[in-house]
């Protein structure tokens, strides 16, 4: 149990390391317990990434030492239950506000219009086939970004679709918000880039590789309607 908690503290300090641009330190491993100590904490660190989590490492290793060495923790449950919600209110309010800030830019942007419901869109080619319908199956090929340009799902790898890339298909309310909004507007063959706000896509639980409150960008081409 202390190994764990020492090699725990020593990942804290390689983290501080890297995020001040300095060298990670040498780990070295005299047991296999010493590696699974340190794949516990690589396996903490993805998590917390994944999450976007902002945390002081420090406090995190203090933690972890705390429970292992079965001493009394500084927060109560009913603090550290308090700070998680104060947390994410602020991640929250921060987000929304940034997200407010890109689409006010954004409809600026020559040929993006706004819909009702508050999603943006560009149409990139327009189609001449049909409408899909609420009770439509479309197939599509897509591209999903954040707003940092980090790609979270496509169905296709190039810049754009070849034959050898499979085509996504699925009911047009079975997919979020935005997508059932703008799906119902394309013509098949048409392409459009989407940008909707998080209130037309996960909202607040976010979804995998997705944080909470995250403004979603896609690229979308209505193949056909089934």
């Amino acid at each position: 149990m202390r190994l764990l908690a020492t090699s725990t503290i020593l990942i804290s300090i390689s983290a501080v390391a890297a995020a001040q641009g300095k060298p990670e330190p040498v780990v070295e491993f005299k047991s296999v317990r010493d590696k699974v100590s340190y794949a516990v904490g690589l396996n903490i660190g993805r998590s917390l990434q994944q999450q976007g989590l902002e945390i002081d490492v420090k406090l995190l290793a203090a933690g972890i030492s705390v429970i292992l060495s079965d001493a009394k923790p500084a927060l109560t449950d009913e603090e550290v239950q308090a700070a998680f919600v104060e947390y994410q209110a602020e991640k929250a309010k921060a987000s929304n506000e940034i997200v407010s800030k890109f689409l006010m830019e954004n409809a600026k942007t020559k040929g993006v219009q706004q819909t009702e419901s508050g999603m943006q869109y560009l149409v990139l080619r327009d189609g001449t086939g049909e409408k899909p319908t609420k009770t439509s199956t479309v197939s599509t090929h897509y591209r999903g970004k954040l707003m940092n340009g980090n790609v979270f799902d496509e169905s296709y790898k190039g810049d754009a679709p070849e034959e050898t890339d499979r085509p996504v298909s699925f009911g047009v309310t079975q997919v979020i918000p935005g997508w059932t909004e703008a799906l119902q507007m394309m013509k098949v063959g048409a392409k459009y880039r989407l940008f909707i706000p998080p209130d037309l896509a996960y909202g607040d639980r976010g979804q995998s590789s997705i944080p909470p409150n995250s403004l979603l960008i896609f690229d979308i081409e209505l193949l056909s309607i089934k």
